[in-house]
C-alpha cells in the first residue's frame, strides 16, 4: 500500500496549445522561404488587384529593400486592419470556394508572414479616397503608425531587412544572395511572360550606385512579344508555336489510356518551343516555363517528358519552352504547397499523351525539312565518274530490293550486293566494265587497292597462320590493332613470300569471314593466338621441311576451310626456322608420364629412432582454448565486410560508395603492387584486400584533372567586338566573374556608360586545334556561375576537349609496365579529387577479394 501511494518518478507532460505569437512565427517561416518567394507573393497581389503597371525595386539584390508598386485598385480604409492579419482574405469564404479560385493568392498568409520576418510598410490609395495612406506594421501584423500620404491610385509594399527576425536564416540569406537573386529573376521572368497587357519592370541598386534594370516588358497583349522583351528578338527566331493534336493510339497504349479516355476538349495547350535542329537549343534547362491556367508551376513529369522527346531529336541540348495548359478549375488542386508551385491534375496521363503526340508530330515535320544534296562520284584524279543511265537505275534497285531475286540464297544475295557496291565505288575503273549480278570479279580488272584489301578483311586465324609461315617474324604486341597490314602484305608479295591466289582473295573478302579485330579475342596478341591454336598440330615433314595439311585445319566455327601444303619460302633463313621450332611445344613434354600405382606405393624401409616426449593433457587443453579464443576474436573482427558490391555495370554506384567510404587518399600510398594482369590492369594489395586497377582509366583521370586545374585556354582575338544578346541578370553575372571567363579563354570589353544588356562585348574566343567555342558556351558558363558564383568551372565542351586530350596522352591497354610505373599510377590516385571513374565514366578501381575470407573458406 505504501508503494502504491508513492508518486511516479516522471510526471506526464500536459498537452497545451501553442500561443498565437509562436504559431505565427513558426508558420511564417514556412510560407516565405526565400527572396523569390517574397517577390512572387507581392507580384501576385499586384496582379490580383488588376494592375497594368508593376514596378519592382531592389536594394543590394533584396537584402536591404524589396519594394513593389502597382496601379491596381488599392485598399479601402475599412480593410486596413485585416490587411496583414493571418488568414484574412477576400478571395474565399469557405472551403468549397477553392474549386472556383481564379486569383493567384487566396489564403491570406503572404503579407502576414512578411510582417513576421521583416519590417513592412504599405502605402495605398483606393479610387474612392481623396488621398493615400501610409501604414506601418509590427511583426504581428498590427498597425503601429497611420498617416496621410499623397500618391496615385494603387499600392506600394516595402519590405526591409528580410529574415531579420531569424538570425540563422538571415545570415544564410546574405551569404547566398547572388544565387537567391538569380532564382528570383527566373521566377519573375515567368510572370513577365504570361502577364499579357501588364507592364512589369525590375531594377536593382547596389550601394549608392545607379539603378540597373534587370527585366522589363512593354505591356504587350501577346505572349510571343513578352518573350522577345525578356530574352531578346534573337530568341524568337528559334521558336515554333505549339500545335496541339489528339493523342495517337500507340501513345494512348503507352500511358494506359483507352479511346474513351481521350476527352480532347478537356484541356488546351498553347505556347512555344525551340526547333529541334542542333545549335538552336540551349546548353542548359534554364529557360523552361510551364503554366497551368496561367499560373507558373513546376510540373516535374511534364518537364521530363518535353526534354526526353526533344533529346530524341537534339541529344546534346535543351529546348526553350513556354507552355500554358488550360484545364477546368475543378480538375486542378493548387492548394498543395504554400508557394503553390506544385499542382495536381486529375487527367495527368491524358495531358502527357497529348503533349507527346503533339511534340513528336512537330519535331518530325521540322526534321523532315532538312534536304540532303547528293554529290557526284569522282575518281582519284578528281574527274567525274560517268555512269550509264541503266546502271544508275539498276544499282539502287538491286541493292535495296535484292530480296526479290528468287534464284539466289540469302548469303549469295548479300555477297552479290557487296560485290556490286565494291565495283561501283572503285576508284580505278568505271562501273561499265563489270558484269552485274556476278559473284566474282575478273582478276585482270582488279585494282591494286582491291588486291590489297582482302588481307585486312580476312579472318584473323587464317591471316595469322599465313603471316607466321610466310613472313620472317611474328607480329609484335604493339602491332595489335594497327592498320599497316596491307603495306606488309605488299612487301611480302614483292619479296615472293606471298602466294595467295585470286580465288582465295575473293573468298577472304566476303563479309561472312569477319574482320581482323573481331576474330582476335581481347587481351590476346596475334602471336599468342597462333601459338595456342596451331603449334600442337604443326609437324614438320622430314623430307621437304614444309608444314603438312594439318597445320591449317580450322573448325566450322572458324570458316570451315582446310589449308593446303605450303612450300617452304626460299627467303626464310635457317636461324629463323630454328626459332620457329623453339617456340613450338613438343608433345612429348606436354604429355604427362603414366606411373603405375604399384610403383608409387612401394614401402620404403626407414630406421626409426624412438624419443620419449613429455605430454600433458591440461597444457594441451589450455592451448586449444587459447587458439579457439583467438579464432573467435578474428571472426568477430571479420564479421564486418567492407566490400560487398560485385564487379558488374549494375552495381557501379554501390561499388564507388564503398570505395569512397573505406579508402582515403593516404591509403593509396600504402598499397602494395602485386603485378600487372593482361597488360591492362594492375593488381594491388592493401592489408588483406586485393584490388584491380584499370591502368588506362586511372592515368586518364589523373591527366584530366591536371588539365582542368592548370590549363589556361588561349583566346583568339576577333576582328571586331561581337555584341552579346544577354539579359540584364546574365550580363551582371558575366561582369562579376570576368576572371573565370578569362581562364576559359573568353575576353570581353565592358563599357559601364552603355545601357544595360549592351555593356559587355566579346573580343576573344578560345580555340584549340580543331575545337572552337562560341556564345553557347558563354551561356552555359553564366548558368553554372549563377548557381555557384565565384567558383571555377568549365563549359561541357571544354571538359570534352580535356577528356579527349587526357585519353590520348595516357597509358594504353596493352602496354607493359614495370613496378615503378605501376606504383606511380597508384600514387596518382591519392592526388585526385574523384579517382573512382575516368572522364568517360569507366571505372578505375574495383575490389577483388579479401585474403582472410578466402583462407577461412579454404580451411573449412
Amino acid at each position: 500500500m505504501e508503494r502504491a501511494a508513492e508518486p511516479s518518478a516522471e510526471l506526464a507532460k500536459v498537452i497545451k496549445p501553442i500561443d498565437r505569437k509562436s504559431v505565427h512565427q513558426i508558420c511564417s517561416g514556412q510560407v516565405v522561404l526565400s527572396l523569390s518567394t517574397a517577390v512572387k507573393e507581392l507580384v501576385e497581389n499586384s496582379l490580383d488587384a488588376g494592375a497594368t503597371n508593376i514596378e519592382l525595386r531592389l536594394k543590394d539584390h533584396g537584402v536591404d529593400l524589396i519594394e513593389v508598386s502597382d496601379n491596381g485598385c488599392g485598399v479601402e480604409e475599412e480593410n486596413f486592419e485585416g490587411l496583414t492579419l493571418k488568414h484574412h482574405t477576400s478571395k474565399i469564404q469557405d472551403f468549397a470556394d477553392l474549386t472556383r479560385v481564379e486569383t493567384f493568392g487566396f489564403r491570406g498568409e503572404a503579407l502576414s508572414s512578411l510582417c513576421a520576418l521583416s519590417n513592412v510598410t504599405i502605402s495605398t490609395r483606393h479610387a474612392s479616397a481623396a488621398v493615400g495612406t501610409r501604414l506601418t506594421f509590427d511583426h504581428n501584423g498590427r498597425i503601429t503608425q497611420k498617416s496621410p500620404y499623397p500618391r496615385p491610385r494603387g499600392t506600394t509594399v516595402s519590405v526591409q531587412q528580410l529574415f531579420s527576425t531569424l538570425p540563422v536564416r538571415h545570415k544564410e540569406f546574405q551569404r547566398n544572395i547572388k544565387k537567391e537573386f538569380a532564382r528570383m529573376v527566373q521566377v519573375l521572368q515567368a510572370y513577365c511572360i504570361i502577364s499579357t497587357g501588364v507592364r512589369l519592370s525590375c531594377t536593382n541598386q547596389v550601394g549608392a550606385g545607379k539603378r540597373q534594370p534587370v527585366v522589363a516588358t512593354t505591356g504587350s497583349a501577346s505572349v510571343k512579344e513578352n518573350i522577345g522583351s525578356v530574352f531578346g528578338q534573337k530568341q524568337l527566331q528559334s521558336l515554333i508555336p505549339f500545335v496541339q493534336l489528339p493523342p495517337s493510339d500507340p501513345v494512348c497504349e503507352e500511358f494506359g489510356l483507352s479511346c474513351s479516355d481521350a476527352l480532347h476538349n478537356l484541356l488546351s495547350i498553347s505556347g512555344f518551343i525551340s526547333h529541334c535542329a542542333h545549335g538552336v537549343g540551349r546548353s542548359s534547362a534554364d529557360r523552361q516555363f510551364f503554366f497551368i491556367n496561367r499560373r507558373p508551376c513546376d510540373p516535374a513529369k511534364v518537364c521530363r517528358l518535353v526534354n526526353e522527346v526533344y533529346h530524341g531529336y537534339n541529344r546534346h541540348q535543351y529546348p526553350f519552352v513556354v507552355l500554358n495548359i488550360s484545364v477546368h478549375s475543378e480538375c486542378v488542386d493548387i492548394n498543395v504547397t504554400p508557394d503553390k508551385r506544385q499542382i495536381l491534375l486529375q487527367e495527368e496521363k491524358l495531358l502527357l499523351a497529348v503533349l507527346k503526340t503533339s511534340l513528336l508530330a512537330m519535331f518530325d515535320s521540322d526534321a523532315n525539312k532538312l534536304n540532303v544534296s547528293q554529290q557526284p562520284l569522282l575518281d582519284i584524279e578528281g574527274n567525274l565518274l560517268k555512269m550509264h543511265s541503266t546502271e544508275m537505275e539498276a544499282l539502287p534497285s538491286e541493292t535495296q530490293d535484292h530480296r526479290a531475286s528468287p534464284g539466289l540464297g540469302g548469303e549469295e544475295k548479300r555477297a552479290a550486293s557487296i560485290s556490286r557496291l565494291r565495283e561501283a565505288f572503285s576508284l580505278r575503273h568505271p562501273l561499265g566494265n563489270t558484269v552485274q549480278g556476278s559473284r566474282t570479279t575478273d582478276p585482270k580488272r582488279v585494282s591494286p587497292r582491291q588486291k590489297r584489301s582482302p588481307l585486312s578483311c580476312s579472318t584473323g586465324k587464317t591471316l595469322f597462320f599465313q603471316k607466321s609461315v610466310l613472313s620472317t617474324d611474328f607480329p609484335s604486341p604493339q602491332d595489335k590493332g594497327s592498320c599497316d597490314l596491307p603495306d606488309r602484305a605488299d612487301r611480302q608479295r614483292d619479296s615472293g613470300y606471298n602466294s595467295i591466289s585470286t580465288s582465295s582473295e575473293e573468298g577472304a573478302s566476303t563479309p561472312e569471314m569477319g574482320s581482323l579485330s573481331s576474330s582476335n579475342p581481347a587481351g590476346c596478341s596475334p602471336k599468342d593466338e597462333f601459338l595456342q591454336e596451331n603449334t600442337e598440330s604443326q609437324e614438320k615433314s622430314p623430307d621437304t621441311g614444309s608444314f603438312s595439311d594439318s597445320t591449317c585445319q580450322l573448325g566450322p566455327e572458324q570458316g570451315g576451310c582446310k589449308g593446303r601444303d605450303l612450300p617452304q619460302p626460299t627467303g626464310v633463313s635457317a636461324p629463323n626456322m630454328k626459332r620457329l621450332k623453339r617456340e613450338e611445344i613438343p608433345q612429348e613434354a606436354a604429355a604427362p608420364q603414366n606411373v603405375s600405382a604399384s610403383q608409387a606405393d612401394v614401402a620404403v624401409k626407414i630406421s626409426k629412432k624412438i624419443t620419449p616426449l613429455n605430454f600433458s593433457m591440461s597444457s594441451l587443453t589450455k592451448r586449444i582454448k587459447h587458439l579457439h579464443h583467438q579464432q573467435q576474436q578474428r571472426e568477430s573482427e571479420q564479421n564486418y565486410r567492407k566490400f560487398r558490391a560485385k564487379i558488374c555495370p549494375g552495381e557501379n554506384q554501390a561499388a564507388e560508395e564503398e570505395l569512397r567510404k573505406e579508402i582515403s587518399k593516404a591509403m593509396f600510398a600504402e598499397m602494395e603492387v602485386i603485378g600487372q594482369f593482361n597488360l591492362g590492369f594492375i593488381i594491388t594489395k592493401l592489408h588483406a584486400d586485393l584490388f584491380i586497377v584499370d591502368q588506362h582509366a586511372t592515368d586518364e583521370k589523373y591527366n584530366f584533372e591536371m588539365l582542368q586545374q592548370h590549363t589556361v585556354l588561349q583566346g583568339q582575338r576577333l576582328i571586331t567586338p561581337q555584341t552579346l544578346h544577354l539579359t540584364a541578370v546574365n550580363e551582371a553575372v558575366l561582369i562579376e566573374n570576368l576572371d573565370i571567363f578569362r581562364k576559359n579563354g573568353f575576353d570581353f570589353v565592358i563599357n559601364d556608360s552603355a545601357p544595360v544588356t549592351k555593356r559587355a562585348k566579346l573580343v576573344s574566343l578560345p580555340t584549340s586545334k580543331n575545337w572552337t567555342f562560341g556564345v553557347q558556351d558563354i551561356d552555359e558558363l553564366i548558368f553554372m556561375l549563377s548557381d555557384s558564383p565565384g567558383i571555377m568551372c568549365r563549359p561541357s565542351r571544354v571538359r570534352q576537349m580535356f577528356a579527349s586530350r587526357a585519353c590520348r596522352k595516357s597509358v594504353m591497354i596493352g602496354t607493359a609496365l614495370n613496378t615503378g610505373e605501376m606504383k606511380k599510377l597508384i600514387s596518382h590516385m591519392g592526388q585526385m579529387d574523384h579517382p573512382w571513374n575516368c572522364p568517360h565514366g569507366r571505372p578505375t578501381m574495383r575490389h577483388l577479394a579479401n585474403l582472410d575470407v578466402l583462407s577461412r573458406a579454404t580451411a573449412q
